[in-house]
């Protein structure tokens, strides 16, 4: 489960598009940040993604990348032409392939490695998909199989892609937009599928042309209710919508920390076996087995946009950082794996993101002002840097996230010293106890 948003340059307050994304993966699925050079390639020559080989292109563009360690393809990113795209998981009546075909976070990779606009890297994802398919377990200790949709912009233009096995409709976005893990296009496309409407009225499942609607009946009912798609995605679109035209940075990163509708700082995790949020906290499965694992937001400044992200989970627990796709990135520790390793940046901000899980209330308020206060710095920060020279960019990088990780560090022992106040609820408290040996994190460590 994920939640993917857009602010066109229409929309913002200082006329540049913004994109923002929360990747939801397993708990103890490592996520990293990775930056890859441009490539070229002799002819013939072919690209092993995570379970088909493709041929490759001649040349595929430089891409900065937050992936899950054992995918191939990644959740998130940026290339070098300033395209940017996120993905989301959606079910269907179509059932999802289970052979292992291209994955969406494949497709996602493959467009930004091939496409130098966003209605190019749109249209690289559908040739691929027409060509090859999707399909294949995209779950790391459980198996999940799913179809995707895709918002792909870049700074002058945003597309929203959503697929059904290798039928798709796009529409071309002018202010603002989000997804979720549902379909969003109904009777309204710029592009689709040639197939798509006469599938569905061959299926049952639309009596006309004229009565089709793409979400409506190509959604399927179990995952797309449980999975609470269109609540979520009505929150941040409604957020959004009512902030036309004053939209910026800070904005998008608080829509990401978006947890239950009215409940403030009172939000308890615990709570609900079926509650699931923008900034997604995992319980007792299986509707709530995924977290926020990482998450992103892009200003698409047309001249060198600035990536904030934070590499480690949970939103609200983490520090947005910049970084920028010409310099070098910083030390990140090691790729991190399904298992806690006390060097890689994912599994070090994990031990404040659990011992905070463990009384959100109270924990949490220990360092939200001076997580807000500190990410301002950085904000404010990097955006008088971002025309100055890489080195000097690259090194205001560094400096920020040793400062995060070092604040970090000493929010822990603050959380670590605030007693469980309130009773955790048993489940909930299982699923995380069994998270935490299957991690080996430093109090379960055989």
């Amino acid at each position: 489960m994920c939640d993917t948003l857009i602010a066109t340059r229409q929309a913002t307050a200082d006329g540049i598009a913004i994109f923002a994304k929360n990747s939801d993966r397993q708990p103890n699925e490592g996520q990293y940040l990775t930056l890859l050079p441009a490539a070229d390639y002799p002819k013939g020559s072919k690209v092993k993604c995570t379970y088909i080989e493709i041929p490759q292109a001649k040349h595929t563009y430089k891409v900065l990348l937050s992936k899950p360690f054992w995918i191939w393809g990644a959740e998130m990113g940026v290339n070098e032409h300033h395209v940017v795209i996120g993905n989301e998981a959606i079910f269907s009546k179509v059932p999802a392939e289970k052979e292992g075909k291209l994955i969406g976070m494949d497709l996602l990779r493959l467009g930004l490695e091939r496409g130098s606009t966003a209605k190019e890297a749109m249209e690289t994802i559908i040739a691929l998909l027409e060509e090859f398919g999707q399909g294949g377990n995209c779950g790391f200790a459980h198996e999940m199989y799913y179809h995707n949709s895709f918002i792909i912009a870049d700074p002058n233009d945003t597309w929203v892609l959503e697929t059904v096995s290798k039928q798709w409709a796009a529409r071309q976005i002018k202010q603002v937009y989000s997804i979720s893990n549902c379909l969003t296009i109904g009777n309204q496309w710029d592009m689709a599928s040639k197939d798509l409407v006469a599938q569905a009225i061959e299926k049952g499942w639309a009596s006309s042309p004229q009565n089709f609607d793409y979400a409506k009946n190509y959604s399927d009912f179990t995952y797309t209710t449980f999975g609470r798609g269109r609540i979520r995605r009505a929150t941040t679109f409604g957020e959004m919508e009512e902030a036309q035209g004053k939209i910026a940075i800070t904005n998008m990163m608080n829509y990401l920390r978006t947890h239950a509708p009215n409940q403030g700082d009172s939000f308890r995790p615990q709570n609900g076996l079926a509650t699931i949020d923008v900034c997604m906290h995992a319980g007792f499965g299986p509707i709530r087995s995924d977290q926020s694992t990482s998450s992103m937001v892009v200003h698409l400044d047309p001249k060198r946009p600035t990536i904030f992200v934070t590499g480690t989970s949970a939103p609200c627990t983490s520090i947005f950082k910049p970084l920028w796709m010409d310099t070098d990135l910083p030390d990140f520790g090691p790729d991190p794996v399904g298992t806690y390793d006390s060097e890689s940046l994912f599994w070090s901000h994990e031990r404040l993101h659990r011992a905070t899980l463990q009384d959100y209330e109270s924990r949490h308020a220990a360092y939200k002002s001076d997580r807000d206060a500190l990410e301002a710095e950085f904000i404010e920060g990097a955006l008088k840097v971002r025309n100055k020279s890489a080195r000097e960019r690259g090194k205001y990088s560094t400096e920020c996230f040793a400062k995060a990780a070092a604040a970090e560090a000493e929010w822990l022992k603050r959380v670590e010293n605030i007693p469980v106040s309130s009773k955790i609820a048993w489940l909930y408290n299982y699923a995380w106890n069994k998270n935490n040996r299957e991690a080996k994190m430093p109090d379960y460590q055989n």
